[in-house]
C-alpha cells in the first residue's frame, strides 16, 4: 500500500493472526482473487499451499517478492538444505521487497510510474531509517547476551545482519511442534550460553518455549510477530511496526531495555 498509494487497490488474502505457512484458503479468497489483476507473494516454499491456490486462478499475473534475494539454508531437521523464507524479516531485503513491488506495479499500470516510482523512495528511505535504528539498539546488547532463542526459526536474516547468535525450537512452523528433542535440545544451548531471554512467535502456542525458559531460568520475554501483522489496534500493524517491534522486545529482553 505503500508504493502503491491510492492508485491500486491492495487486499492481503491471509488475515492477521493468521499462520501463514499453512493457510487455508477460502472459497471467498479464491473468488477474490481471481478477479484480482496481480497476485504478490514471498516465495521460498513460505506459502506451501500457493501453488495449488495459484492453479486455480486463470491469467493472474503473478511476482515473487523474494528475487534477487540470496537465501539462507535451514540447517536442521526435516528441512535442512531449504531456503529459509523469512527474508523479509531483514530491512535490507525489505528493500529489494520494496524494488520488486515498484517493478510489478509498473509493469501492471505504466501510466502511474512516476507515482510509483516517488513512494518507493520515500518507502526505501524508511526501511533504511529502522535498519540504522535497529543496528543501534542491538548493538548495545553485550556480546556474550546477543543470542536470538525462538520457537521458529524465522530470524536468521537478521541474526547475519546484527550480528546474534540463533537458536530455536523448530526450523519452519510446522503441525508438530516442540517435541521433547527439541525443546531439550534448546534447554541445552540457554544452558551452554548462559542465554538471559527466550522468545516465542505470535501465531503458535510458546508453552515448549515457557518450559525452556523454566528449566534454564532464563525469562520468557514476550512475543516477536513474524509471519502475520496484527490488527489496526495491535502492536504491529505495519511491516514497519513489525521491525521496530522486534528490536524493542529483543533488546528489552536480552539487556533489559539499556
Amino acid at each position: 500500500r505503500n508504493v502503491a498509494g491510492d492508485k491500486l487497490e491492495v487486499v492481503s488474502i491471509t488475515k492477521p493472526g493468521a499462520e501463514i505457512h499453512g493457510y487455508q484458503p477460502t472459497p471467498s479468497d479464491i473468488v477474490k482473487t481471481g478477479r484480482a489483476d496481480l497476485l504478490l507473494y514471498n516465495g521460498l516454499n513460505l506459502e506451501r499451499w500457493f501453488e495449488k491456490f495459484y492453479g486455480q486462478m486463470k491469467d493472474v499475473p503473478r511476482a515473487v517478492l523474494t528475487d534477487g534475494i540470496t537465501p539462507m539454508n535451514i540447517n536442521a531437521d526435516a528441512y535442512q538444505g531449504k531456503p529459509n523464507p523469512h527474508a523479509w524479516m531483514s530491512p535490507k531485503n525489505g528493500l529489494i521487497y520494496v524494488e520488486n513491488i515498484r517493478k510489478a506495479f509498473i509493469k501492471l499500470d505504466p501510466a502511474n510510474t512516476t507515482t510509483f516510482n516517488a513512494n518507493a523512495k520515500t518507502y526505501s528511505a524508511k526501511l533504511r531509517k529502522v535498519d540504522a535504528n535497529l543496528r543501534s539498539s542491538l548493538g548495545r546488547i553485550p556480546t556474550p547476551q546477543r543470542a536470538l532463542v525462538s520457537c521458529e526459526g524465522a530470524f536468521s536474516y537478521p541474526a547475519r545482519d546484527y550480528g546474534l547468535q540463533e537458536y530455536y525450537l523448530w526450523p519452519v512452523n510446522a503441525d508438530e511442534q516442540g517435541t521433547p528433542r527439541q525443546i531439550q535440545r534448546t534447554i541445552d544451548a540457554v544452558r551452554k550460553n548462559k542465554i538471559p531471554a527466550v522468545f516465542c512467535e505470535s501465531t503458535v502456542n510458546g508453552n515448549g518455549m515457557r518450559q525452556v525458559a523454566q528449566e534454564t531460568g532464563s525469562r520468557y520475554a514476550g512475543l516477536l510477530f513474524v509471519d502475520s501483522l496484527s490488527d489496526d489496534k495491535g502492536p504491529v500493524p505495519t511491516y514497519l511496526k513489525l521491525l521496530e517491534h522486534f528490536a524493542r522486545t529483543l533488546n528489552a529482553g536480552l539487556a533489559g531495555g539499556n
